[in-house]
């Protein structure tokens, strides 16, 4: 039969007869209570709160926690990716900004949260987020044979354009250059929505990764929010196509544009002119696609439109 060893067994054989030893076991077991205390206490003092409330596969997430006592730092991780937290002054919060991949199954994932307070103490607590089952339709569509079958200098195009995207989606910087609620980029209605599956030529190719909104060749494009040109230049699929880095993993994309009010490496505002819409690209019409990506994954752009956001 094994030996359980208590923490006084443990400090005993640790220390040995040293004349410290009971000195050392009340100050090992007074800073392990502190610890237990201060993660209790921030476990007991609210749970993490989310917006949409009502989370689904391919939704984007504002996660916001008002901490009992002040924080230096607050960073998360939740999807197997990191989540950058922002204290705002006016709510008192820290606000963190998650995406759901669409392709994520219902259940309970857990929020790992770390913690500094300003008194230099280290916490870590968790919160179970549930994850419901979104649904989504089958569009069909007609585009020209060379979006659905290219030929192999277009496949290699293609492929260029493929690595380049890779290799910009993949940085990710600390600093967060958004600000406020996301704005829409033009006016008028919407034309299909995020996550519909798309079928091109009698083949179902993709699933439709942006919202698309009703806008004639010529309208300006705008920026939805704050942020720094990534991308201008036209793309093979994509036509005319803008990216915007807003930091911590957090992308826009607008694509079908047919002219560029904007370089690559420009500093933008939201509301400042980035674009002309257009047709360019694998398209049925003209009309302004816009995409969300967050840390790889797109989001749908109706409900980040829709989310109350910090300053």
């Amino acid at each position: 039969m094994k030996q359980q060893l208590s923490s006084k067994n443990f400090l005993t054989k640790t220390c040995g007869q040293d004349a410290r030893a009971p000195m050392l076991m009340q100050l090992t077991l007074v800073i392990i209570f502190s610890l237990l205390l201060t993660v209790q206490a921030f476990s007991q003092a609210g749970t993490v709160t989310w917006e949409p409330a009502r989370l689904i596969n391919g939704s984007p997430c504002v996660f916001r926690f008002k901490p009992p006592s002040p924080l230096q730092t607050l960073s998360g991780s939740w999807l197997g990716k990191k989540v950058y937290f922002s204290f705002d002054q006016v709510s008192g919060e820290w606000v963190g900004f998650a995406g759901i991949d669409i392709d994520t199954k219902p259940g309970s994932y857990q929020l790992d949260l770390a913690a500094v307070t300003t008194g230099g103490q280290h916490t870590k607590f968790n919160q179970i987020v549930p994850v419901a089952k979104g649904f989504y339709p089958v569009t069909t569509l007609t585009v020209p044979k060379k979006y659905v079958e290219p030929d192999p200098e277009s496949l290699a195009r293609i492929q260029q354009e493929r690595d380049l995207k890779n290799e910009l989606f993949s940085r990710i910087t600390n600093d967060r250059w958004w600000s406020g609620n996301f704005a829409v980029p033009v006016g008028g209605s919407t034309s299909a929505g995020f996550g519909s599956q798309r079928t091109y030529n009698g083949k179902r190719q993709s699933i439709h990764q942006g919202l698309d909104f009703r806008a004639a060749t010529g309208t300006p494009v705008k920026a939805v929010n704050s942020g720094r040109v990534m991308l201008a230049r036209e793309l093979y699929f994509e036509g005319g196509c803008v990216v915007l880095d807003h930091g911590q993993g957090l992308l826009t994309i607008y694509m079908h544009l047919s002219a560029f009010k904007v370089k690559e490496g420009d500093t933008v505002s939201k509301g400042q002119l980035l674009a002309l819409s257009g047709g360019t690209g694998r398209v049925t019409g003209p009309h302004l696609h816009l995409a969300v990506r967050w840390q790889g994954v797109y989001v749908d752009p109706a409900t980040l439109l829709g989310i109350s956001l910090p300053k």
